[in-house]
């Protein structure tokens, strides 16, 4: 089965996003504020690459939806980074329908299989743990006879972690969250016209089967001052100690993201 990850780098869509703007190019001026940018690149650089780095099954392809107008200076920034990463691949896109873009972007990766494809999404400021690939491909394959049956099933991960990187290493939690988007995955039927960009992540479960895969730390779903879904009034912030010793060898271990690192790239 076809493993198929979408993240979305700061790509000026016609909706997909809590925060409006009147124009694609409102929006891409925000996206590309040169503070904001410093940031997206910090958690993008050690948060969303190194557990994609060191998978367990290195079958997956990922697929970077950029805006076609993205300065040259920051697409080549980010080119450089995904270099040594097989499995990247940096798509630009002109703004468009979010949902509509999204599918496009998918089936232009997917490949013509007989056996479902196993999609993921991930925003620029989440990870998955290294297994996760492996966990998605096996979980998938103990669902054979029900995927005979259903066009799309979802495949839920929901234990791991909310984090942010700053000078001082990683302040992070664990948490146990439903549908929760970053080791979220589903698997689609061969020939089917939908993927997971079709679907509201929160309501997998009032159109198709869900399965829920709780005990293993399976994402990081990363908060900073500019995530999109904390940006309106009302939003509580999230306390997030830092972690000691033992947190940054489990994170290192599970996520391949190195406190060290994290503390040498803000210097």
């Amino acid at each position: 089965m076809q493993v198929i990850g979408l993240c979305r780098f700061s790509y000026p869509a016609l909706g997909g996003f809590q925060i409006e703007h009147d124009t694609p190019e409102d929006r891409a001026a925000f996206l590309y504020d040169p503070v904001r940018m410093e940031e997206r690149f910090a958690t993008f650089q050690n948060l969303t690459l190194p557990p994609l780095l060191a998978q367990t099954d290195p079958d997956f392809t990922l697929a970077i939806v950029v805006g076609n107008a993205m300065p040259e200076k920051l697409l080549t920034r980010l080119l450089d980074l995904v270099q040594d990463i097989p499995q990247a691949v940096v798509l630009p896109r002109v703004p468009g329908r979010h949902r509509q873009v999204m599918c496009e972007v998918i089936n232009h990766v997917r490949e013509d299989r007989p056996l479902p494809s196993l999609q993921f999404r991930m925003d620029d400021d989440d990870a998955v743990a290294v297994t996760f690939v492996q966990r998605l491909r096996e979980a998938a394959q103990d669902l054979g006879p029900m995927l005979a049956k259903h066009r799309y099933i979802g495949l839920d991960f929901n234990q791991g972690h909310i984090a942010r990187i700053g000078p001082k290493g990683i302040h992070a939690k664990p948490t146990v969250e439903t549908l929760w988007t970053p080791a979220l995955g589903m698997a689609v039927a061969a020939g089917a016209s939908r993927g997971i960009m079709n679907f509201s992540h929160a309501k997998l479960g009032r159109v198709m089967p869900v399965v829920t895969l709780p005990g293993e730390d399976m994402y990081v779903r990363g908060h900073n001052q500019f995530n999109d879904s904390r940006q309106k009034e009302g939003v509580k912030p999230v306390r997030l100690p830092l972690l000691d010793a033992a947190g940054e060898a489990a994170f290192l271990r599970t996520y391949n993201i190195d406190a060290d690192t994290v503390r040498a790239s803000y210097r």
